[in-house]
């Protein structure tokens, strides 16, 4: 079932700059069109965000989100059960030898407000098949994180818009 013959990498994407989650559907458009399978389990989010409506229907690529659609300052008993939710069925997916590559999105961000303990997602690192990729986007990927990592791509915020005080655009950065 599997397509991928390279041994599977880890990938992530932090730092304070705008497009982590951008280019990680990106790469899952590009692993599609080459007949992979993909499978993106959204923590921290709920409800239609555009890049998840854009993907729907590609036949390849599945998305989950574990979010409970609120804002997180202290996170609850509620957001807690959810993401441990959305990381055993993102495991689940890992191991189930459907996919190719299995993308967490914001996961160093669910890490951070502790969500998800580190060393369960260490783990998974360490023992996933040879023959899947793993993407781990979000803010504040974690040293030790990024040591287990074959490729990090920090995202920096050099200029933006909104430093001028003009708002987000439609398509652009939302």
């Amino acid at each position: 079932m599997r397509k991928l013959k390279a041994e599977g990498k880890v990938q992530v994407y932090t730092g304070n700059g705008k497009g982590k989650t951008t280019a990680s559907f990106g790469l899952a458009l590009r692993a599609a069109g080459h007949g992979l399978h993909v499978f993106i389990m959204q923590f921290m989010n709920k409800g239609d965000y555009v890049e998840v409506i854009a993907v729907k229907g590609i036949k390849n690529i599945h998305v989950e989100q574990c979010g409970t659609g609120s804002f997180i300052l202290e996170a609850s008993e509620k957001d807690k059960r959810e993401a441990m939710r959305g990381f055993e069925a993102a495991k689940e997916a890992i191991f189930s030898g459907k996919y190719d590559i299995v993308i967490l999105d914001e996961i160093c961000v669910a890490i951070k407000y502790g969500l998800v303990p580190e060393d369960y997602v260490i783990d998974l690192i360490k023992n996933k098949p040879k023959n899947v990729e793993l993407v781990l986007t979000g803010r504040w990927a974690t040293k030790n994180i990024i040591m287990k990592a074959d490729l990090v791509t920090e995202m920096v915020d050099v200029k933006h818009p909104y430093q001028k005080g003009l708002g987000a655009r439609k398509g652009i950065e939302y």
